[in-house]
């Protein structure tokens, strides 16, 4: 690291779990997010601002005026942009060391196979169950580790999946492909709540790729914003999962 990176991440480097090799690590990894929207937002502001060396950043949509009551990465001015570029613009703000790249259109699996081989780590912030399947199912292919979340109402839920630990997958947790997807547009979400999730989504990744602490894996976090509680669940994994087994 330089002189202007030791400054930057002093407060890191004062923490005797990660000091100078676990910063080190975070400087030169790579990680995929998958959905700039209200998980990606502070997820992504997250990792760019603890210094991920390159973020990759994925999705296919523009801003839009009702995102911006918790998609904290974009602003007014930027109503119409897709979401990715938006989201670079300010990750670049805020730290101009982070490399950053945009997909700004909807890719099939095998497009994001090699993508998602070459990362540390996959932030999956995507919005229906139809993506997290698919992007958990790469994953498992690739071998890289995901941290999964989603958030509705004043709920949260996430899951850190490992296949080289060979944890439990999204697909052993939630195996039914018929379920009916629900909607932020309509049931609503509270805006504070998928922040939250976001933060700790980057939580996880940011101890995944720096080796420090215990990663969640092989456990759903669910958070009630209501009461402010957390419960953890311990999950198995499915031997006849069709994803992992």
């Amino acid at each position: 690291m330089n002189d202007d990176q030791l400054d930057r991440y002093s407060r890191h480097l004062l923490l005797p779990q990660l000091d100078y090799d676990g910063q080190m690590r975070l400087v030169d990894a790579h990680a995929v997010i998958l959905g700039l929207g209200g998980l990606g937002s502070s997820a992504a502001m997250y990792m760019a601002s603890s210094g991920v060396g390159e973020l990759t950043l994925v999705d296919p949509d523009s801003v839009e005026s009702s995102n911006l009551q918790r998609q904290i990465i974009h602003n007014e001015s930027r109503i119409g942009v897709n979401k990715a570029y938006s989201a670079q613009t300010t990750l670049n703000d805020l730290n101009s060391q982070v490399r950053t790249k945009v997909i700004d259109r909807e890719l099939t699996a095998d497009e994001l196979l090699p993508i998602i081989k070459s990362a540390d780590v996959v932030l999956d912030c995507t919005d229906n169950g139809a993506s997290r399947r698919r992007h958990n199912q790469v994953c498992i292919e690739a071998g890289t580790p995901l941290v999964s979340a989603a958030a509705i109402r004043f709920e949260g839920q996430m899951m850190v999946i490992d296949p080289r630990q060979d944890t439990p997958c999204y697909q052993c947790v939630y195996p039914s492909v018929d379920q009916t997807d629900v909607s932020c547009s309509e049931s609503g979400i509270f805006a504070p709540v998928v922040g939250l999730m976001g933060v700790h989504q980057a939580l996880e990744a940011l101890k995944l790729l720096s080796k420090t602490g215990s990663p969640l894996t092989g456990k759903l976090a669910s958070f009630d914003g209501l009461s402010g509680q957390w419960r953890y669940f311990n999950v198995q994994k499915n031997e006849k999962c069709t994803v992992c087994g």
